[in-house]
């Protein structure tokens, strides 16, 4: 099994402080990752209520769990119900 691997990472985007972001962002994508990697399907809302992080920084570390530097992990989407109600869900495949 593929493991999320933090070390070295560093978080970079026009409103990034390193210094003052890095550990935080890293402690937010181990524990979304650890949450997805059963690799059950989840809406941004059930990641959201069992992480307490808002639904926008989830999608953003599913993006960076689908980067080279952060595992090139993949992300399945899909959606949920009918899809002209833009319900998705997702999960990962490792």
């Amino acid at each position: 099994m593929k493991n999320l691997e933090l070390e070295n990472v560093k978080f970079d985007g026009s409103d990034i402080d390193s210094e003052k972001d890095n550990l935080r962002l890293a402690g937010q994508l181990k524990v979304i990752y650890d949450l997805v990697k059963d690799g059950k399907y989840r809406t941004l809302r059930e990641i959201e209520d069992e992480t307490n992080y808002p639904q926008s920084s989830i999608s953003a570390q599913l993006r960076n769990l689908r980067k080279e530097r952060y595992g090139s992990f993949n992300i399945e989407k899909r959606s949920r119900g009918d899809r002209e109600n833009g319900l998705f869900e997702y999960r990962i495949v490792i």
